[in-house]
């Protein structure tokens, strides 16, 4: 008997287009600037949408009313009509002004590199942990913003009659009493879960803690899953953590615990860092940082500094750290030609450069591996021991 083939049909939603827009200021360069909406392009695939095309604009300072000159927000007006383009994204938090006054002139939806990023969180969100802080986070978000998210903001509510009137209410009130209701309800569910993990934290006894930090999609979960061997979830997209993972890890007969938290990245939103407090109480609370730099990417030393200014931030900065360069296997450089007499750059470094420069012994200990390749995974293995074992 043939069995027929059944007829698969296609669910899959095609992904939204979108137009990544960002300035160059007077003290930065192109190549910076490039680097900067890569990193937007990155973060709007991670949501499921696909960068069309990049407007750049230098300006002295952004424009307080537009953000971009109104030149560029034509141009931009233009090209979205052409190709039927319904979402701009902008490489920068964008005041409420500046929100409405765009959406006026591009006739479309706005994102804002902040309102992406939590919706990359809000997709992400798997516990009723992490929900509630992102719920959190965009409501903080939203509450200042109320004038452009509703239409009918000057309306009255309740009022009737001469003896009633001046008394209404008017919707914009409304909205931002309901959104601080909200918020309150909120930071009340997160207390108690906050409760509930000072305790199990409390649980676990003097064992010796060391958490795993970085800038996101560095390779943080990659290398718990090989020190612990287990399966924590990992994924070449960003902020694929955002639940903090713990796991107990022996080596060599000295237990300690390892926790894997949420990435860091540049101009990461404050009302995350608000509202992720009591995720990141397992960095405050660790006795040693690992710190994972992935170094294979173009601009490592500055997402290294992001994160050293995070951990500042969060009362973090002052702890021992032991650097993690992974990734050494993706590692690529310039070659220079035999004539060429022009200075090295950066970009001619190899690894063997890195590992002999400043940055090097400014970051002691520090140690350069591959954790998917498990290239000097018996070195590592190795230090984290006599880290651990000397504060055990």
């Amino acid at each position: 008997m043939i069995e027929k083939k059944k007829k698969i049909i296609s669910t899959d939603i095609e992904p939204e287009k979108a137009v990544l827009i960002g300035i160059i200021l007077e003290q930065q360069d192109e190549r910076q600037v490039k680097e900067y909406l890569d990193e937007l392009d990155f973060l709007a695939r991670t949501a499921g949408i696909i960068a069309d095309r990049r407007f750049i604009q230098k300006l002295a300072t952004p424009n307080t009313k537009t953000f971009i000159g109104t030149g560029k927000v034509e141009e931009v007006k233009a090209y979205m009509k052409e190709q039927d383009i319904e979402l701009a994204i902008f490489d920068d938090e964008l005041s409420p002004s500046q929100l409405r006054n765009l959406e006026k002139m591009l006739e479309c939806r706005i994102l804002d590199r902040t309102s992406l990023i939590l919706e990359i969180f809000a997709q992400r969100a798997k516990t009723a942990y992490a929900k509630t802080q992102v719920e959190l986070a965009r409501y903080q978000y939203i509450l200042p913003r109320l004038t452009r998210m509703w239409t009918h903001l000057e309306r009255q509510r309740g009022g009737g009659g001469i003896t009633m009137r001046g008394m209404g209410e008017t919707q914009l009130e409304t909205d931002k009493r309901i959104v601080l209701e909200k918020i309150s309800r909120l930071k009340e569910q997160l207390k108690k879960i906050d409760r509930q993990m000072m305790s199990q934290r409390s649980n676990r006894g003097n064992m010796v803690r060391l958490a795993l930090v970085g800038y996101t999609n560095v390779g943080k979960s990659t290398l718990m899953n090989m020190l612990s061997k287990s399966d924590v979830f990992a994924e070449d997209k960003l902020f694929a953590t955002l639940d903090t993972t713990v796991r107990k890890i022996v080596i060599e007969n000295v237990p300690f615990l390892l926790s894997d938290t949420v990435g860091f990245i540049r101009k990461l939103p404050h009302q995350l860092v608000e509202s992720f407090k009591s995720t990141l109480d397992e960095v405050r609370e660790a006795d040693v940082l690992v710190h994972v730099v992935d170094i294979s990417h173009p601009n490592f030393e500055e997402q290294l500094n992001v994160v050293n200014q995070t951990l500042q931030e969060i009362g973090a900065g002052d702890k021992p750290t032991y650097i993690v360069f992974n990734k050494i296997d993706a590692y690529t450089y310039v070659e220079k030609e035999e004539d060429d007499l022009s200075p090295k750059t950066k970009a001619n470094f190899t690894l063997d450069d890195w590992m002999k420069s400043w940055m090097a012994k400014e970051n002691s200990p520090c140690i350069f591996i591959s954790a998917k390749q498990k290239i000097n995974i018996d070195k590592l293995r190795n230090d984290i021991y006599k880290i651990v074992a000397e504060i055990h």
